[in-house]
This record gives structure tokens, C-alpha cells and sequence, in this order.
């Protein structure tokens, strides 16, 4: 006689869960980067969810946080995952990511890869789903900074600007007030 294997219970994907040493900074770049939105914040973890609901992505205190090095040798800090996102334009999407503080990463080992760190090291890549196999192109760091000046000259909303909206007319310049 067998014995009845129990139900299998329902497990959903809440979010995937970051380390790092100031989970708040780290999740304000992935809030600039996604335009996802903060749905828990507390000392030690912030949680953001995408507009349209789904999994979202955590972010716990981690005081000995130690980023991974990539593409990592023998010895090295390993990283434990990476995060992928798909782009419609990769070259935007780059340029996207390094005006908001990632940096891509030296070795790119695909063609229609981006590979990038985030602000305390961990990988994570940008792609393009409908590329033609070819040779990697180089990303020359003159590029990167040509289009990370062009999305930090673009007349940009701050959160500061949709919570005060009025500041901008108060200067009188139409400009973010900086100095609050």
C-alpha cells in the first residue's frame, strides 16, 4: 500500500531579494532604472513592484555585502543570480542604466547583451530578444558618457517635482529649485 502524497501547496513569486549595504539607495536606482514603485519601506528592506503588479524586487541590509567580481576567476566573490531585463533599443537602454548610476561592465560576452553593475556591484543585463547573431559590439566609453550627458540634460520629473509641483514656478526659472 502507498502512501498518499500530499498536495503540492501554492507557492507565488513575491520578489526576488537583493542584498546590499543601504537597501534604500540601492532600490531608489532600481525605482529610477524599472519606474517601479515602493510598496514597503522600513529600515532595513524596501520592497518595489512593477505597475501592473506581478513579482517585484527586495532589498534587505546586508552590513558585510561583498559584490561579486564578473566574469569571475577561481577565488573570487561568485555572484548568486543576476537580473535580466528585455529592452526594445539596447544602445537607449544602456544609456538609460549609466545615467542612472550602473556601469557597464568591461567584458560583453553576447551580441544583443548588455551586461551592467548596479551602484554596489551587482550584475545585471539589458537585452534584445530580436538581434541577429553577429559579432559583440565594443561600447566605447566615450559613447557611454556622450549618452548618459544626453539623459541627464533631458528635462526630467523629479519625485521631489510630482510631490511639489509648485516649486518650479516659485524659482520663477521653470528649473527644478535645487537648493531645497
Amino acid at each position: 500500500m502507498t502512501t498518499p502524497r500530499p498536495l503540492r501547496p501554492t507557492l507565488t513569486l513575491s520578489s526576488t531579494v537583493i542584498d546590499a549595504p543601504d537597501p534604500a539607495e540601492l532600490a531608489d536606482f532600481y525605482r529610477r532604472l524599472l519606474g517601479w514603485e515602493p510598496v514597503q519601506e522600513e529600515p532595513d528592506w524596501v520592497k518595489l513592484l512593477p505597475p501592473g503588479g506581478g513579482s517585484g524586487l527586495g532589498f534587505q541590509t546586508s552590513k558585510p555585502y561583498v559584490p561579486p567580481v564578473w566574469p569571475a576567476s577561481p577565488g573570487d566573490q561568485l555572484m548568486m543570480l543576476h537580473l535580466d531585463f528585455e529592452v526594445t533599443d539596447l544602445e537607449a537602454g544602456v544609456a538609460h542604466a549609466v545615467a542612472e548610476g550602473a556601469t557597464p561592465a568591461e567584458f560583453q560576452p553576447q551580441h544583443d547583451v548588455r551586461v551592467l553593475f548596479d551602484p554596489v556591484g551587482h550584475p545585471f543585463c539589458l537585452f534584445v530578444s530580436d538581434q541577429v547573431p553577429g559579432e559583440t559590439p565594443a561600447i566605447s566609453p566615450e559613447w557611454v558618457a556622450e549618452q548618459a550627458r544626453d539623459f541627464r540634460t533631458q528635462d526630467r520629473l523629479t519625485a521631489a517635482d510630482a510631490v511639489e509641483p509648485d516649486r518650479r514656478e516659485a524659482a520663477g526659472t521653470g528649473e527644478p529649485d535645487v537648493a531645497s
